[in-house]
């Protein structure tokens, strides 16, 4: 039979975890501002689940056909709706992704070419978490995001219009 003073060592133990962790975040030492470091483990933790849950539900191919067509409609619509924090062909970082936390990743210099069509496809669907990437499923149709996740599936072998649209400046507001 263990000593009450193991029990109690135990409940300690147990407890003093959360209560640090409350402690920090309502005495405001946890960093929240875009500007602010990642919170411990945040980036592992939240990798971690959004990995699992694209292998979990992404679609594994496309039925929308990778045409010339609709690379062109997927550039247009990428452009309208992406490339204001992803960038476009040529632009280093978007003057909106510089206040984000975590920046967005600029896809035509770190692209997504060799990632699976259907994870991106599944990522523009339904958004990422604590990103500020947006959920597309109530604003675009299927077919509109299969088409952007394919013209980032092949972005590095577009057709000339393709590259023409992601190429002009977005205007000045």
């Amino acid at each position: 039979m263990r000593s009450p003073w193991f029990w109690i060592g135990l409940l300690i133990g147990l407890l003093i975890l959360p209560i640090a962790g409350y402690l920090y975040v309502s005495f405001g030492y946890a960093p929240v501002a875009t500007a602010g470091p990642p919170l411990p483990l945040e980036k592992t933790v939240t990798r971690m689940a959004l990995n699992a849950r694209i292998r979990k539900e992404a679609p594994k191919e496309s039925p929308v056909a990778v045409t010339d067509a609709n690379l062109i409609e997927g550039a247009r619509s990428y452009r309208h709706y992406c490339s204001v924090c992803h960038g476009l062909i040529g632009q280093t970082d978007s003057p909106t992704s510089k206040g984000m936390f975590p920046k967005p990743p600029q896809l035509f210099h770190h692209g997504v070419t060799d990632d699976p069509v259907g994870e991106t496809y599944w990522k523009i669907e339904n958004g990422i978490r604590l990103t500020g990437m947006p959920a597309y499923r109530g604003s675009l149709t299927e077919d509109e995001i299969w088409k952007i996740a394919l013209m980032l599936a092949n972005a590095d072998k577009l057709p000339a219009q393709a590259t023409d649209i992601l190429k002009q400046p977005l205007p000045a507001e």
